[in-house]
């Protein structure tokens, strides 16, 4: 049935730098005398090449640079026929290649012992959605919902049986597992209420309290590290802290607004005495979220549901190789489909 050319645009990296590589197809097709189907055996053979989806993800994700931006360079720099929509379908087809990846990131991450999260705001089609983080010390998966409700954290950690770590965001209340609230959060709200009230003498005092209990406590921290062993012998010291809390009749509204959530929360402020290697802070989430915060700057509110999962599918990826040390463009471009397999390569 005659002959059929493609032609296929990639690049090849060397350490000289990045060179163009286009290569003509020309190739026979056939037809079924039976069924009358044509077929050739370039059917599925895509017009860009690995190299050249990699590098063109690697700088919208790792180096956050703007699609147009990348189209232009593209187009400039290497004479490759590109468009807006031609880098964003770029874009989808390496998150669909990746999702099994972003899967088994968020599978590790919840089957682990010690998890982060916190949320943010993101901008989708011009109205408000979150974007949530969980994160280990080692693994980092983004997740997107409409809302700020409780129901989604839950329904991510459902399975979860180690220590979550967070900010005092009720939603996280609700979830049934160990719980660490950020005690940097804390001191911060302590502090910016003093400075607002600086002669309020029974915030002076709850400052005071919370501020001798806290530092013999990063004291053993910073001598021995996490370790349940060297931070036990504190419990003592946190029974006394609410003995002393309990015998005061606080009269300012402020005051009073702070005793009530340290009984609340008894149970989830000072869990990290009791455990190996969870930490005292939510600094860990916290720093996974601000490449999100980065990337939405970037992409503006113009992307839709869909478009906004890709990103946070490849980011998750990206922000787990950097944890990890390894080259988010190098797994790219390795088609590897499990980051650990990949570093256990390197």
């Amino acid at each position: 049935m005659g002959r059929l050319s493609r032609t296929v645009y990639d690049f090849k990296l060397s350490g000289a730098g990045i060179k163009r590589w286009v290569v003509l197809y020309s190739f026979p097709r056939y037809i079924c005398w039976q069924c009358k189907t044509t077929f050739h055996q370039y059917a599925h053979q895509a017009k860009y090449g690995n190299t050249l989806c990699s590098y063109a993800v690697y700088q919208i994700i790792d180096l956050q640079i703007t699609q147009s931006a990348v189209t232009k360079s593209m187009r400039s720099l290497f004479g490759i026929p590109a468009s807006p929509g031609m880098v964003n379908r770029l874009k989808v087809n390496v998150a669909q290649r990746c999702e099994e990846t972003y899967r088994a990131i968020l599978d590790k991450i919840v089957g682990g012992a010690l998890v982060h999260a916190d949320e943010t705001r993101a901008i989708v089609a011009g109205k408000n959605a979150y974007v949530w983080v969980f994160t280990s010390l080692e693994d980092v998966a983004f997740f997107y919902s409409a809302g700020r409700e409780a129901s989604t954290p839950q329904n991510v950690l459902q399975k979860f049986g180690g220590v979550l770590v967070s900010d005092f965001y009720a939603a996280y209340d609700s979830i049934a597992c160990s719980q660490q609230k950020c005690l940097i959060h804390l001191m911060r709200d302590i502090n910016d209420d003093l400075f607002k009230q600086p002669f309020n003498d029974e915030m002076k005092e709850i400052g005071r309290l919370f501020a001798e209990l806290l530092q013999p406590m990063i004291d053993s921290v910073d001598r021995f590290g996490l370790k349940a062993r060297f931070l036990r012998k504190h419990r003592r010291d946190v029974d006394r802290f609410y003995q002393t809390l309990s015998r005061q009749e606080y009269q300012t509204e402020v005051a009073v607004g702070y005793a009530r959530p340290f009984e609340k929360n008894r149970d989830r402020l000072f869990t990290f005495l009791d455990y190996d290697g969870v930490p005292w802070n939510n600094n860990n989430a916290e720093h996974a979220i601000k490449p999100f915060v980065r990337l939405r700057n970037v992409i503006g509110g113009t992307s839709t549901v869909k478009g906004l999962r890709e990103y946070l599918v490849l980011l998750s990826i990206s922000e787990t190789c950097k944890c990890k040390g390894v080259s988010f463009l190098d797994f790219l471009l390795s088609k590897e489909a499990d980051v650990d397999t990949f570093v256990s390569k390197c």
